[in-house]
C-alpha cells in the first residue's frame, strides 16, 4: 500500500475510532470518541450473522468478533463516495432476509434519519432471532445532518419506549457525553464549519483552535460535577422477546 493511501485510510478511522491522537485535529473528537469506546465496550453481544443496519461504510467492522457482518443500506447522496462496504440495498420498507435470519443487530446513528420508524422496527425485530441482541447509538443533541433525511432526536426514554413497543426488553442503557461535552463538542464543530475551505489554512487553524477546545472540555469534566441531563446520544443494548 503506497503511503498516501496509508495515510487517507488512517486519517479515516480516526474519524470514527478516534486514537488519542486525533484530539489535535478532530473536530468532533469528543462524540467520535464517547461513541466508539461504547460500541467496542458493548460488542461482544454480537454474535453469529451480524447485521449493521444503515452500514454505510461500516466503519466499526474492526470492533466487532463475528461470523458474518452482512451491511444494509438505502441509496442516497451520502453513498456516493463509497458504496463498496454495502452488502444488499434495500427500499426502505422491507429488509431483505428472511425472519430471524440474523444472530444479532447493530445500527449507529441511523434510526434519527428514519420517518417511517414503526415498519422499520417491525422489519428489524422479524429478521432477528428470538433472543437476539440489538446494539444500536442513537443522538440526542446534535445538528441536522444528511438532509433532508433527518427526522427526529431521542431522549434515554424515547429510544427505551420505541423499543420496548416494537417487542424488545433494555439490556443496557447509557448517555454518553454530558452538559459540558456538548458545548465543547457543538463549539469545536462550529469552529471547523466556519474555518476557510482552503486545505493548509484549515488544517492549520483545525491544530491551533480544535485542539484547546477538545482539551479544555475534556479537563474540564474531571474538575466540574458531572451533570447528564444534557448529553450527546444514547447507546443501548436491547434482546428480541
Amino acid at each position: 500500500m503506497k503511503f498516501m493511501d496509508w495515510f487517507k485510510a488512517f486519517i479515516r478511522k480516526q474519524i470514527f475510532i478516534p486514537s488519542r491522537f486525533a484530539i489535535l485535529f478532530n473536530s468532533n473528537y469528543i462524540v467520535s470518541r464517547g461513541t466508539s469506546t461504547g460500541i467496542r465496550k458493548h460488542s461482544g453481544y454480537m454474535k453469529g450473522k451480524m447485521l449493521d443496519f444503515g452500514c454505510g461504510t461500516k466503519p466499526y467492522r474492526s470492533l466487532f468478533k463475528v461470523d458474518q457482518h452482512i451491511g444494509v443500506d438505502i441509496v442516497n447522496q451520502a453513498h456516493t463516495n463509497d458504496i463498496s462496504r454495502i452488502d444488499k440495498f434495500y427500499d426502505g420498507k422491507t429488509i431483505p432476509f428472511g425472519d430471524g435470519y440474523f444472530d444479532s443487530l447493530f445500527s449507529s446513528e441511523v434510526l434519527t434519519h428514519i420517518f417511517n420508524i414503526d415498519e422499520v422496527m417491525k422489519e428489524l425485530n422479524r429478521v432477528l432471532k428470538k433472543g437476539g441482541h440489538f446494539l444500536l447509538t442513537v443522538p440526542f443533541v446534535w445538528k441536522e445532518n444528511e438532509k433532508p433525511n433527518d427526522s427526529v432526536r431521542y431522549t434515554e426514554h424515547g429510544i427505551q419506549d420505541l423499543l420496548e413497543k416494537s417487542g424488545f426488553e433494555i439490556i443496557v442503557k447509557e448517555k454518553r457525553g454530558n452538559y459540558l461535552l456538548v458545548i465543547f463538542q457543538l463549539f469545536s464543530d462550529y469552529i471547523y464549519s466556519a474555518l476557510p475551505r482552503i486545505k493548509l489554512i484549515r488544517l492549520l487553524f483545525t491544530l491551533i483552535v480544535i485542539f484547546p477546545v477538545n482539551l479544555t472540555g475534556i479537563l474540564l469534566c474531571y474538575l466540574l460535577p458531572d451533570n447528564r441531563d444534557l448529553y450527546i446520544n444514547n447507546i443501548v443494548v436491547a434482546r428480541k422477546r
